[in-house]
C-alpha cells in the first residue's frame, strides 16, 4: 500500500500568493540572527517534523542505532564466553541485553505512531472531500 503524496493530501487546501516588499537593512542596525543557535533550531525543527511525519523511519533509526551500540557491547563479553566458557562482564552483558530491550520498544513505539499517522492521513484526505461534495452540492441546490 502506497503513501498518499502530500501534494494530493494538501490538493484542496486553498493557497494564496501574498506579494511583499522588500527592503535593505537600515544603516547600522546590527542582524539579531546567531548562527549556531538558530541552526539548532531549525534542526531541531526538522526533527520534529520528521519524527511526527515518518515515525517507523525515526524510530526505527534510534532502534537501529541502539542495536548496533548493544552488539559492540555483546560480542567482546561473547567471544571470551566462547573461548573460556565464562561471562566476565556481567554488568555489560545486562547493559546490553536492556539496550535490546530499548531497541525493540523504539520499533513498536514507531510502528504504532506510523499506523495512528496513516489513520490520520486518511481521515484528514476523507474530511478534504466530505468539504468538497458539501460544496458540491451547495451550489447545485436552486434557492428560488
Amino acid at each position: 500500500m502506497s503513501k498518499p503524496s502530500t501534494i494530493k493530501s494538501t490538493a484542496f487546501i486553498p493557497a494564496q500568493y501574498v506579494i511583499i516588499e522588500y527592503r535593505d537593512r537600515p544603516e547600522g542596525s546590527e542582524s539579531k540572527l546567531n548562527t549556531y543557535s538558530d541552526g539548532f533550531k531549525v534542526l531541531k525543527t526538522i526533527g520534529k517534523l520528521y519524527k511526527n511525519y515518518h515515525p517507523l523511519g525515526f524510530f526505527g533509526r534510534i532502534s537501529t542505532i541502539l542495536i548496533l551500540a548493544s552488539a559492540l557491547l555483546f560480542l567482546p563479553i561473547a567471544i571470551k564466553f566462547l573461548q573460556t566458557g565464562f561471562v566476565p562482564n556481567f554488568p555489560t552483558l545486562i547493559v546490553s541485553g536492556f539496550i535490546v530491550v530499548t531497541a525493540i520498544i523504539s520499533y513498536f513505539a514507531g510502528l504504532i505512531l506510523e499506523t495512528l499517522t496513516e489513520k490520520e492521513r486518511q481521515e484528514f484526505e476523507f474530511r478534504l472531500q466530505v468539504i468538497e461534495n458539501l460544496e458540491k452540492s451547495i451550489k447545485n441546490i436552486d434557492f428560488k
